[in-house]
């Protein structure tokens, strides 16, 4: 359930309605219903509860606050629940999921553990998940009960909650920005379009953007565009929807992909800070590389820390910018610095690649399989000749090969922001964690395909994942962090907290199963400090000083 604000065109009172999702059997698709609940203060633009909703409010705070009995005998799994739910708070998710969607948090933090603990499986089974682990909903989440959960999950609510997220941790961090193919199926999608596939597939598609925390190291906001928009045209909406956001300082890392005069000119015009990796092949770094390039490797160039050799440039951007009303076009001169960096493993990588590549092309000439994307090539790097008697001939040109292999171990940065070369490299470096992002979305989170049929269907699953998303990069940063990594994968960690269990007897409250000092350690890791397990023993007699030695193994 979400709250809408319409208003009235007569009397220009604004009035907010809760919109609640549902399946409609004859139609077959998800429908929405709207109750009134009250009106907005035209001074305070608080809500002002109608006399129905504030008597049900009323009644709600008589009720006795505190866990509620159960009413049978019930053994299921907790650990994993536990640690989301201790990293949700911690984040402030069940919050913000909670205000945003004040019906249906508890079944979206549901679907969201179980993509995390259910590793590639398809949402058919959470009825299976569910019989046997506890979980925010706590009721089962059908296939059709999925689709409606995703149908009622709308803009006006999602836009709310990255807002709400973004006000929590959004002020000095950088944020990195990329995009990423999705592949579909279905053609009835209306974004679904054939493009530049990033997983080498030949299937339409649709294009997802992610915006993630540097320091965080959690995803901050998502996208979804058309499949045949390509990574330059992308950032325009994207700063468009930050501006929304209200995030303030604003400071983007993108790789080359991102790079065009209106992208930079845009983020100058928006106050932004930017890194922004930049091809060799532009005229002002290669006439400064050219300049540079044989007195750079040298040993007062070098970064051991790095293995790197580095050089920087305060440079000039010719800033351009159009007034929309008027026409006028202002220019002015901005200050850009240019980060040149050379690495000698990168360029043995380099040229490694390059000559597989030439031996790609040398193969299909002489078999006479010529791919016609690959006919400008050809001509930049081969004279070719071919009789009937000798066939094909090659003869490599020397000079263009020489000329690609001189920038090999070599690549470029611009900032307005940093200064220093190798702070900029240190930030750059950090952005394969939306790779890393990426990977758990496709994979973890079964987001490789579509596999829903409508738009409302589309957009309401993949915030779900998102969220699952936000959960499962808080673990990876954590373990990171703690090195864990070395001695457990992500499901090697949940599993061993997974076989904790939670124990319900009608009448009582619930009892924590016994927890080793080695799943204590994991929990304490993770930021998850045993605080509810404390909670339930206390109330049954144990002190919680008498636990954390137990559960530590600490001595009196």
């Amino acid at each position: 359930m979400s709250l809408v604000h319409l208003k009235n065109k007569n009397n220009g009172v604004t009035y907010v309605y809760e919109s609640s999702g549902y399946w409609d059997k004859d139609k077959k698709q998800a429908r929405s219903k709207r109750i009134c609940i009250g009106k907005l203060d035209p001074v305070t633009g608080l809500l002002i509860p109608s006399k129905k909703n504030t008597l049900a409010e009323k009644e709600h705070e008589t009720k006795k606050p505190g866990p509620v009995p159960s009413t049978e005998w019930k053994r299921k799994f907790y650990g994993t629940t536990y640690l989301f739910d201790s990293i949700a708070q911690k984040l402030g998710v069940t919050e913000d999921l909670k205000t945003c969607f004040p019906e249906r948090h508890r079944e979206i933090l549901s679907v969201a553990y179980y993509l995390i603990m259910e590793d590639r499986n398809s949402l058919s089974r959470f009825p299976k998940w569910g019989r046997t682990h506890t979980h925010p909903f706590g009721k089962d989440i059908s296939s059709q009960r999925s689709s409606e959960l995703f149908g009622s999950i709308d803009e006006d609510s999602k836009q709310s909650f990255f807002a709400a997220q973004c006000k929590r941790r959004l002020e000095t961090e950088y944020l990195f920005y990329d995009t990423t193919s999705i592949s579909s199926y279905s053609m009835s999608l209306k974004q679904v379009r054939y493009g530049m596939n990033k997983d080498g597939e030949r299937l339409p598609q649709i294009n997802l953007a992610l915006i993630m925390g540097e320091s965080s190291g959690l995803p901050v906001y998502f996208r979804k565009l058309p499949g045949n928009v390509t990574d330059v045209k992308t950032l325009s909406h994207m700063l468009a929807g930050m501006d929304f956001l209200d995030i303030g300082h604003v400071k983007l890392v993108m790789d080359r992909g991102f790079y065009s005069e209106a992208n930079i000119n845009e983020m100058y015009r928006r106050h932004y800070k930017f890194l922004i990796a930049a091809r060799k092949s532009l005229k002002r770094v290669r006439e400064k590389l050219d300049g540079v390039r044989d007195g750079m490797i040298t040993r007062a160039h070098y970064s051991s820390k790095h293995g790197i050799y580095y050089d920087s440039f305060l440079t000039e951007w010719e800033y351009s910018e159009t007034k929309p009303r008027s026409g006028e076009t202002i220019q002015s001169t901005k200050r850009l610095y240019l980060h040149l960096f050379y690495n000698d493993q990168r360029a043995t990588d380099d040229k490694t690649a390059f000559n597989k590549m030439l031996d790609g092309l040398e193969e299909e000439l002489t078999s006479g399989r010529r791919v016609p994307e690959h006919e400008k090539s050809y001509a930049k790097y081969y004279d070719i000749a071919e009789t009937p008697v000798r066939g094909v001939k090659l003869t490599p040109k020397n000079a263009a090969i020489s000329d690609t292999e001189k920038n090999y171990g070599y690549f470029a940065l611009f900032s307005n922001g940093i200064k220093n070369p190798l702070e900029a490299l240190e930030v750059y470096r950090s952005r394969d964690m939306i790779e890393k992002a990426f990977g758990n979305l496709k994979e973890r989170l079964n987001l490789r395909r579509t596999s829903v049929s409508s738009e409302e269907n589309l957009d309401g699953k993949m915030f779900v994942q998102f969220i699952a998303l936000i959960i499962l990069s808080y673990i990876r940063k954590a373990m990171h962090e703690h090195n864990l990594l070395g001695d457990y994968t992500i499901q090697e960690m949940l599993d061993e907290l997974d076989v904790i269990e939670k124990f319900e007897m009608p009448g009582r409250k619930p009892l924590i199963g016994e927890v080793t000092k080695k799943q204590a350690q994991l929990f304490e890791s993770m930021g998850a400090f045993l605080s509810l397990w404390y909670n339930s023993l206390g109330d049954l007699g144990y002190s919680c000083d008498c636990f954390r030695r137990v559960a530590f193994g600490l001595t009196a």
